[in-house]
């Protein structure tokens, strides 16, 4: 009977082990990704790589920043996301949220720039991605 319960908790806990490992986006990306990188910001020496699709998303400080950079496989840079301060998100962002989210504080904002030059702004609300363009006009919400 001990065996059986021994039995029982390390499959189980291999199971979990599996499934945490299924979980991980972590991510080794192919040289033209680190290679672009390192082209853009050569100074950035640590970078936390996780699989997004197709695409690779690096996470890392930069200037003490907390930003992230979209490449593809190819080694073209989709998007960076910059971390801002809340406050310097425009007005028309603001009354959105507090209009279609009542109560709800925004709880970071960032600023992404796609690979034509186009800036759209983030804001976190509730679990939810808010999407502005350029001049605060709601694009979308998705799920953090």
């Amino acid at each position: 009977m001990k065996n059986l319960v021994v039995l029982f908790v390390l499959a189980f806990t291999l199971s979990m082990c599996g499934q945490k490992e299924e979980k991980s986006k972590k991510a080794t990306p192919p040289s033209a990704v680190k290679d672009a990188f390192a082209k853009k910001y050569p100074t950035v020496k640590k970078v936390k790589w996780e699989k997004e699709g197709v695409n690779y998303e690096g996470n890392f400080d930069y200037n003490k920043v907390e930003s992230s950079v979209v490449v593809n496989p190819k080694g073209n840079i989709l998007e960076t996301e910059s971390e801002i301060e809340v406050s310097t998100l425009s007005k028309k962002i603001t009354d959105y949220v507090a209009k279609n989210y009542p109560n709800q504080k925004i709880k970071e904002a960032a600023m992404i720039v796609d690979s034509k030059n186009k800036t759209m702004y983030e804001a976190e609300v509730n679990g939810l991605d808010l999407l502005f363009d350029e001049n605060g006009n709601f694009i979308k919400a998705s799920k953090d």
